[in-house]
């Protein structure tokens, strides 16, 4: 019964695969003209049927290097490529494309496009953001070439896009740092200098107000973890952050945790100046003013 069942799994493979061999496209691949695989792959074009389009541009490329066709076959098996989704490879042909044909009338399209194909390859904001920074890169080439083109107000618009995700994975790796601080005193330290990053290459983002305080936040729980030598100078880091902080956002939500911090800070640096005051005295027992006696 195993057996029959098997039997009649691969009678319909064959089958299916029979038909296939003797359909109109697999006919036209064995035994079209080069004329007829290209009128073929246009029509499939226009029909939207990106992927037997794609396969007879593919084939017929490298014959009609030179022809008057070579020029339109280039362009649209790249298109082929973006509608299937394989938008790195699609990049990888426009580019080729505006680069072989920069006089072409379809340049200007195809160089947008590269750009547009890296766009659509960028990943979410919480993975590796380096093809975020060449889809960037590569529309604002495109508006710096095209400062006219009609493309122009989108790739501004994307752009915008790619920075927010930038802008929201350097926020979410500046509060891990934060968050994970409490396992490793070496986090504060970056914790620190990932929101100094976020806040110069972000300047205007509305994670600025959080991240300034918990710059507030981080920099005060490093002194309080630190050995008691580097204390005094972070407890001034923290102060210094807080004044800054209170400055630009007076009326933050966050104001009173951050008062708190600063008048602990103040505290311990009174702390710790009566402390060098006191080992000081030690160090110089004899370091008193000399005692008056008559002259006899």
């Amino acid at each position: 019964m195993q057996q029959r069942h098997i039997s009649k799994g691969l009678l319909g493979i064959l089958v299916v695969f029979f038909l296939g061999s003797c359909s109109p496209f697999s006919k036209l691949q064995k035994n079209g003209s080069d004329d007829e695989k290209y009128k073929a792959a246009v029509q499939y074009y226009k029909k939207e049927d990106w992927y037997r389009a794609g396969l007879l541009f593919e084939e017929l490329i490298p014959v009609l290097k030179g022809s008057t066709e070579s020029e339109m076959a280039q362009f649209y098996h790249s298109y082929t490529q973006f509608h299937q989704q394989q938008y790195l490879l699609s990049a990888t042909l426009f580019k080729k494309f505006y680069e072989t044909f920069a006089r072409s009338e379809y340049a200007q399209e195809a160089m947008y496009m590269y750009a547009y194909s890296l766009y659509k390859d960028t990943p979410q904001f919480n993975l590796d953001q380096s093809n975020t920074l060449t889809a960037t890169s590569a529309l604002q080439d495109f508006i710096n070439t095209y400062p006219d083109s009609k493309y122009r107000d989108e790739c501004t618009k994307i752009i915008l896009e790619l920075r927010g995700k930038l802008e929201r994975k350097a926020y979410e790796k500046a509060k891990l740092y934060y968050k994970t601080s409490g396992f490793n005193i070496a986090s504060y330290k970056s914790s620190v200098i990932a929101i100094n990053n976020f806040q110069r290459e972000f300047p205007d983002s509305e994670f600025n107000e959080e991240l300034a305080f918990l710059k507030v936040d981080a920099e005060y729980s490093l002194a309080n973890n630190s050995l008691e030598t580097k204390q005094k100078e972070r407890y001034q880091e923290a102060i210094g952050y807080y004044q800054a902080f209170l400055d630009k956002y007076p009326n933050s939500k966050f104001i009173k945790q951050a008062e708190r911090m600063y008048e602990s800070s103040q505290k311990e640096i009174e702390r710790l100046e009566k402390l060098e005051q006191e080992r000081e005295k030690l160090k110089n027992p004899n370091n008193r003013p000399a005692k008056v006696t008559a002259a006899n």
